[in-house]
């Protein structure tokens, strides 16, 4: 059953404010968007959140996160090298295919330069090529794609294809799912993100006739305008819009915003822009506990140990709005499902903190197991019955 701890409020944890702390206002044109602090799981905006759309190119989010799990788990070599099927070329080349890489009918290309294509250029072409590469079928890979958006935790969107292509309906997400998505990307393969996102272009295909390189430039409305900026992904049909998933980092602090339903090229770039920035300059983050801090602990069921420690996994904040003035509380509890099963790892995330301040909602980040626990042995399985059936547990 699901347990939670309230912690008393330290004084370090007053901020200061003459009222609760309120959201700073901002608003778009955009038919949806969110805006979310990694540090300390915040939502600082959100419009229409939940509301079901068409990804466009930002589909391509989810086969890069299909390839990166592959990737980290060793099942997935970068130099694999795949073929370009003639059945997909003829399917996605020319104008009337979107996006494209410029691959070439029966060529060899590895998975590294596959994704170079998708994430930098949103290549529809490199897309089916990888997805083929990886599950034999565009359609098999969707499979793929929506068995780790549920294990992900997208639980308001479906994947029909690995493109984004209009497909009557059939592929769908949300804005929160999206930054959800993004969030999995950034915090589950850092290598990974780091080594292709953030390229401002890319080389591949030649030119007919003159045979020239072709260069592309990423088409992120961040990059170069917001300091910090290193992904994601643009998308744009004419029923979907033009949208854009994006993140930056200023000072160890992370964002993630998702804009879409925007009705032209610059007012993505506008609005990105701003919100990020809005995101940047009206909120600040305010430490809680250190990487490796112990924040508290949960009961274990049937485990070596009574008790497990919860552990921050990384440095956690409570973000507030900019420049608060008198003393305004910050509460906490330790919410997790429990008593939590043995065996535990280290590491492994089993509890969540909830932060909550003014009336700017519940900021929630994971917290860890601090120790290996393991189950309990006979005897001591015994002795845990007995303890329960005369009331001493």
């Amino acid at each position: 059953m699901p347990r939670s701890i309230l912690f008393a409020t330290a004084a370090s944890l007053l901020f200061a404010s003459a009222a609760p702390a309120a959201a700073p206002p901002f608003d778009t044109p955009a038919k949806t968007a969110i805006l979310v602090d990694l540090s300390s799981g915040a939502v600082l905006y959100a419009k229409n959140a939940d509301m079901r759309m068409p990804p466009a190119s930002m589909a391509k989010m989810m086969t890069t996160e299909v390839a990166f799990e592959l990737i980290d788990q060793g099942k997935l070599p970068l130099n694999k090298m795949c073929t370009v099927r003639p059945e997909t070329w003829q399917k996605w080349h020319g104008p009337a295919a979107g996006s494209t890489m410029f691959l070439s009918v029966n060529e060899q290309v590895s998975v590294e330069n596959l994704l170079h294509g998708i994430v930098t250029l949103s290549g529809n072409d490199a897309s089916v090529v990888l997805a083929e590469c990886i599950a034999g079928t565009e359609q098999a890979f969707a499979n793929q794609m929506n068995a780790l958006a549920k294990e992900l935790g997208l639980t308001n969107s479906r994947f029909c294809n690995s493109n984004g292509w209009p497909d009557e309906g059939c592929t769908y997400v949300t804005a929160r799912d999206l930054a959800t998505l993004a969030r999995a990307t950034v915090e589950r393969h850092p290598k990974l993100y780091k080594q292709f996102y953030n390229k401002p272009s890319f080389t591949w295909g030649k030119t007919l006739g003159s045979g020239q390189a072709i260069t592309q430039g990423n088409r992120n409305p961040i990059l170069g305008k917001v300091p910090g900026a290193d992904g994601l992904k643009t998308g744009h049909t004419d029923e979907a819009g033009y949208g854009f998933t994006g993140s930056a980092e200023q000072n160890g602090r992370r964002l993630i915003e998702v804009v879409a339903g925007l009705d032209s090229w610059n007012a993505r770039v506008q609005e990105s822009t701003r919100l990020m920035e809005w995101g940047f300059n009206s909120w600040q983050a305010k430490p809680l506990f250190k990487a490796g801090q112990q924040v508290g602990s949960a009961q274990v069921q049937l485990g070596s140990d009574a008790e497990v420690p919860l552990m921050a996994p990384r440095d956690l904040a409570v973000t507030i709005p900019a420049g608060l003035t008198v003393n305004q509380p910050v509460r906490m509890k330790v919410r997790y499902q429990g008593p939590i099963a043995a065996p535990i790892k280290e590491g492994q995330e089993v509890a969540q903190l909830v932060i909550m301040t003014g009336d700017t909602g519940e900021q929630v980040v994971p917290l860890v197991a601090g120790a290996d626990v393991g189950q309990a042995g006979f005897f001591g399985r015994v002795w845990l019955g007995l303890k329960q059936l005369v009331g001493m547990a």
